[in-house]
């Protein structure tokens, strides 16, 4: 059975509460998130994810972190005899989930739990060749609209808090370039010292200021030194404040990466670049994004080759200059800003 024949679409959902089940990490729920949003468009919806998920969610939706005891126990023996397991499920009209398609005890315990009211999905289907946001809209039944952008929603304490850090900054009435170094990979990296060309070319001749945002691994690259002491450096932040100050950014830059979606999702100026990895399922959506990449023959690769590379030259081909001009192409295309607290 298709996937289009195989799951009601959202329209016809009955009523009840809808459980949602999601193991990806930023970037892959930010594609996921049309097809939730469709969900939470007709009923109200318990997500199992990464709970800080929920800082950018609308209140229609509580999230939950998969490794409460709830989803954990659905991989042992038995769970399907579990009275409190059976109670907590028993409530759910309908049971969406993404993980574990392939683990015949997680599936089984939680379709005899729903009673037979789960539809389980796998989390990156084989021989897909469209944008990802496209497939877990068609797990629904629903095609993607022209432009299938995630709905991210900013808390007003995350704004306030963005108001504060750029008067603390002085960034009143300057303009901010959004950098990202990294990534979930550092295959995917762009040379840091691309990166600091981009930084000094805006400070030189845009007068702006930077904003690198930074991870717990973005921190321990030695080579970035150069680029941290030249930025304002936005390190360790949470999910929700990080949304709400790329939010105000003017032009945002980064590699294949969850906070580049982020940024997409938000609308800001984007340019994405990509090397290994596959744009074609990747790239962010939205009207305001650009695909930087280099068209060598050995790109896209898997994620073997990728470790194995010598020679990266989907990346290091891909020079300053180039992207450069991409951000400059945004700059133009975007009508003059106003002043921001």
């Amino acid at each position: 059975m298709s996937i289009e024949s195989a799951f009601p679409t959202a329209s016809r959902i009955g009523s009840g509460r809808i459980l949602v089940i999601f193991p990806g990490a930023l970037g892959d729920f930010l594609c996921f998130l049309p097809a939730l949003g469709r969900l939470a468009a007709v009923r109200e919806v318990d997500l199992f994810a990464r709970s800080e998920y929920g800082e950018i969610l609308p209140s229609t939706i509580r999230t939950r972190s998969l490794e409460c005891r709830e989803i954990s126990r659905l991989f042992t023996n038995g769970a399907d005899h579990n009275a409190e397991l059976r109670q907590f499920f028993a409530h759910y009209e309908r049971l969406y989930s993404w993980m574990a398609s392939s683990q015949p005890t997680f599936v089984a315990n939680l379709s005899s739990l729903s009673n037979g009211r789960l539809k389980t999905f796998p989390f990156r289907p084989r021989e897909w060749r469209q944008p990802m946001a496209a497939y877990y809209l068609s797990c629904l039944g629903e095609s993607p609209p022209p432009e299938p952008l995630a709905r991210v929603v900013l808390r007003e304490d995350a704004l306030e808090w963005s108001v504060r850090f750029r008067r603390m900054h002085g960034l009143a009435n300057r303009r901010a370039l959004g950098l990202a170094p990294g990534s979930g990979s550092k295959e995917k990296n762009w040379p840091i010292e691309f990166f600091t060309a981009v930084a000094r070319w805006w400070r030189e001749n845009i007068r702006g200021q930077v904003l690198a945002f930074l991870g717990p691994a973005e921190t321990a690259i030695p080579e970035a030194e150069s680029l941290y002491r030249s930025a304002l450096v936005v390190r360790n932040e949470s999910l929700g404040k990080v949304a709400a100050l790329l939010s105000r950014c003017d032009l945002y830059l980064g590699n294949d990466s969850g906070l580049t979606h982020l940024a997409a999702a938000l609308g800001i100026a984007t340019v994405a670049l990509f090397g290994p990895s596959d744009p074609i399922l990747w790239a962010p959506q939205g009207r305001r994004v650009i695909v930087a990449k280099q068209n060598v023959a050995c790109s896209p690769c898997s994620d073997r080759d990728r470790k194995a590379c010598p020679h990266r030259m989907c990346l290091t081909r891909l020079g300053p200059d180039k992207v450069i001009a991409d951000l400059e192409g945004l700059l133009r295309a975007d009508s003059p800003t106003a002043s921001r607290p």
